[in-house]
């Protein structure tokens, strides 16, 4: 008997060594999973995606690589809520895995939407262009589109070849190209006489590539029947009722709000390629990130919207304000497109809201803004067309709840509660 215990714990012993089983062990976590599979091939795509993924947005990516002359690796993935909160960091997480030089891509998507991260990592003493600077001064780069991955991949592969040695960027596809607005035809006889008094007039410099058009300024008898019949705001019924200083189209609300959506994705982008970013930032990043895929949001549901589009005007510009470490301002109360609400107005006897100084100094004197104003019946804003102040419509609409963000803070949050997610 004693034999037979010896034996027992003897193969007993021998088993505590044995290792445990495949089936008990953790499975090794997402940059693990895709630096193992770059050791074949240098494109992965997530088993989620892969079935029905075109041949040929792979093939393009493979050719772009080959002809770069430096290593490049590409991972496509869903933009899950695990790869959402890491996805700007794992181009570095990646690199530190595989241990190679190269250009590292880090591509997400959302339904038909796709946005990524990317990192070029040079040999030790090898000098060259900041890939970053590569791409703000490449004037096409936001106008790719994002509907399929490889337009954008194959074009920062090209902007990384550049930075890496210094050759020239070559000519982008037509076809990689979004398809520039053009106006919807069949205008009504009164959009048609409206839009011959507007003079396009650009307004550059720091506040960006924003484009107004400027009704001309109608006659005093006109403007005094305008007045007489705009409504008073509610709380204010004995305060007079300023003139418009200048009417809007919901294409010039669309023209500026594409442009601070351009100009906040390169501000964006720039800030997501500092190395070492502080909590601060990091921060700052993620709440830029929300805001202009909430402005997105709002212009692909709402194309021709004229809130949407002013809430995307706000949106992409509160981005670019944050992304910059800028101060974030809110929106003018009365007028979401006029510039931010640095002063503010006394909207009733209890309630003050942040407001333009132009605004401002009207409700100083006793007379209410003319205010941002919505009509059904066309794209134009106008009081004799039966336009009406926003804050008048259906309070279920987040524009108007939050007063473009000037009452709260949670226009994103609205939007993507509303409309979904970043599409």
């Amino acid at each position: 008997m004693s034999a037979r215990f010896r034996a027992l714990a003897a193969l007993l012993a021998v088993l505590a060594f044995v290792p445990a089983g495949t089936a008990h062990a953790a499975p090794p976590d997402l940059s693990d999973q895709i630096a193992a599979a770059w050791r074949t091939d240098r494109i992965f795509v997530d088993p989620a995606l892969r079935v029905g993924f075109p041949k040929a947005e792979l093939d393009r990516i493979r050719t772009a690589s080959a002809a770069s002359g430096l290593p490049v690796y590409v991972a496509l993935l869903p933009r899950t809520p695990s790869v959402r909160k890491i996805y700007f960091d794992m181009p570095t997480l990646l690199q530190a895995r595989v241990g190679q030089p190269g250009l590292y891509v880090v591509w997400t998507v959302t339904d038909d939407y796709w946005s990524g991260s990317e990192e070029l990592f040079r040999p030790a003493g090898l000098q060259g262009r900041d890939l970053t600077s590569v791409q703000l001064d490449d004037k096409q780069d936001n106008d790719l589109v994002k509907d399929r991955p490889a337009p954008k991949i194959v074009r920062t592969i090209q902007q990384a070849a550049t930075a890496y040695d210094g050759r020239a960027l070559p000519a982008i596809p037509a076809s990689d190209l979004e398809e520039p607005y053009t106006p919807r035809r069949g205008l009504s006889t009164t959009d048609k006489e409206d839009r011959s008094v507007f003079v396009g007039m650009g307004v550059g410099g720091l506040i960006g590539f924003l484009l107004v058009l400027i009704l001309v300024l109608r006659s005093r008898g006109k403007a005094a029947r305008s007045t007489s019949k705009a409504k008073p705001k509610p709380g204010r019924t004995s305060a007079k009722q300023s003139l418009p200083a200048a009417e809007i189209t919901l294409r010039s609300v669309r023209t500026q709000a594409n442009r601070w959506i351009s100009k906040a994705d390169r501000t964006l982008k720039n800030l997501e390629k500092r190395r070492e970013l502080t909590p601060l930032q990091l921060d700052q990043r993620d709440d830029a990130r929300l805001r202009l895929d909430a402005a997105r949001t709002l212009r692909k549901a709402e194309p021709d919207e004229l809130l949407a589009n002013a809430g995307a005007l706000v949106l992409a510009r509160q981005a670019n304000q944050v992304a910059s470490s800028n101060d974030l301002l809110r929106p003018c109360f009365f007028d979401p497109t006029h510039p931010s609400g640095t002063s503010t107005a006394a909207w009733s006897d209890d309630t003050e809201v942040p407001a333009c100084r132009t605004c401002a100094q009207t409700v100083s004197r006793g007379e209410t803004p003319y205010g941002f104003r919505v009509t059904p019946e066309a794209g134009l804003l106008g009081g004799a067309r039966g336009a009406e102040p926003y804050w008048t419509l259906d309070a279920e609409n987040p524009m108007v709840a939050t007063g473009f963000g000037a009452l709260s803070d949670d226009l994103a949050e609205r939007v993507e509660r509303v409309y979904g997610s970043v599409r």
